[in-house]
């Protein structure tokens, strides 16, 4: 038997993005066409949170010819300028894992992609990647190929106005497929449309004859939202309940109709992020709607004295509801993020929740009633 030393000369370190290439899953969840998608969310939350920030109002998504990715964002653009650590701060944002405006500083107060690995893993896991920053009347470009700079950050023109374009080409190396599915994309980016009142969100497949283009955009955010859940089924109330208020930094939107089937349809997110194990927001979000429809159910002699109250499945039935909460720091719980810890979200959920139906329910009994 061959002796085995095992001492500090085993250890590896792998630097910078060679651990991302070499443990996908770590990152992006999967290399099969789920983690594919992925890529795509990663650099369109980025543009997301420029909207969230105030700043962009408009991204377009492509699929390639060639199944390569481009996402534009009218943004402020990545900051081009030079960084401390000698870099431009864009090759910085590329190439370095925890790098990014969103780890306090004041570059976003609320941010969906926050983890901060978002697109320096794109760039890893990618044959080639360019961006484009549009800013102070000049576009410049910076070019990667697995990760690795490919070109100086150079002037390719003129720019109108600011923004970031990322293009980029998921490697075949790492994925077991890449073929984007233009209905996976136009799930998400319709959501993330509906999530974000007012953001118009286009997504374009070029890979045929005659390109299939789809735009979303919603002025009524969560309340569009609900109308499309609730497309083809019968309304108890008409009056779509709409919820949006703002305490302790924690902005709480929520939006409500009951329908006539037997199921619950709750749907829960933290900064877009879709919460799918609930957590703190969702909890706030059930104790409010029990105890205050039980409360307006005594008050108006719906619930007789001697009747027990309604239990918290009878007021889900037949509910479709989302719950959307931004938080400043997320603490989530287990490594994918699919559920919200930070215990204040809960107490903060509630009180919105039980003020805007109490006021909701005063201003129209007729719902009240019919719920």
């Amino acid at each position: 038997m061959a002796e085995e030393n095992y001492g500090a000369q085993n250890i590896q370190v792998l630097e910078g993005l060679d651990a991302v290439r070499k443990r996908p899953g770590m990152y992006i969840g999967s290399t099969s066409i789920r983690g594919l998608h992925h890529l795509v969310y990663e650099v369109v939350d980025n543009s997301v949170d420029e909207a969230l920030a105030g700043y962009a109002t408009h991204i377009e998504v492509s699929i390639n010819e060639d199944n390569s990715i481009t996402v534009v964002d009218d943004g402020r653009g990545i900051p081009t300028g030079m960084h401390e650590s000698g870099m431009s701060a864009v090759e910085l944002v590329l190439t370095k894992l925890h790098a990014g405006g969103k780890f306090g500083g004041g570059g976003y107060k609320v941010s969906g992609g926050l983890h901060g690995v978002g697109i320096s893993v794109v760039n890893a896991l990618s044959e080639w990647t360019k961006v484009q920053v549009s800013q102070n009347g000049i576009i410049q470009e910076i070019d990667f190929a697995r990760g690795h700079k490919t070109s100086e950050l150079h002037e390719i023109g003129k720019a109108e106005g600011t923004g970031t374009t990322v293009i980029f080409k998921p490697d075949a190396e790492i994925f077991e497929t890449t073929v984007f599915n233009f209905d996976t994309l136009k799930i998400r980016l319709q959501e993330l449309a509906f999530l974000n009142k007012g953001l118009r969100i286009t997504l374009s497949d070029l890979r045929q004859e005659e390109p299939r283009v789809e735009s979303f955009h919603y002025e009524g955010g969560l309340s569009s939202f609900i109308a499309f859940l609730n497309e083809n089924k019968e309304v108890v109330n008409p009056t779509v309940i709409d919820i949006e208020n703002t305490k302790d930094d924690v902005v709480v939107d929520v939006a409500l109709q009951y329908n006539d089937s037997y199921s619950e349809n709750l749907l829960s997110f933290v900064n877009n992020i879709n919460t799918v194990d609930g957590g703190t927001h969702l909890s706030g979000f059930r104790a409010a709607l029990t105890r205050t429809l039980n409360d307006y159910g005594r008050k108006s002699g719906l619930i007789k004295e001697n009747e027990s109250n309604l239990s918290g499945e009878d007021v889900r039935e037949g509910l479709t509801a989302v719950v959307s909460v931004k938080v400043l720091e997320p603490q989530f719980e287990g490594q994918t993020k699919t559920k919200l810890g930070n215990s204040e979200v809960k107490g903060i959920t509630d009180v919105i929740v039980s003020e805007g139906l109490r006021t909701f329910f005063e201003e129209h009994p007729q719902d009240a009633k019919k719920i």
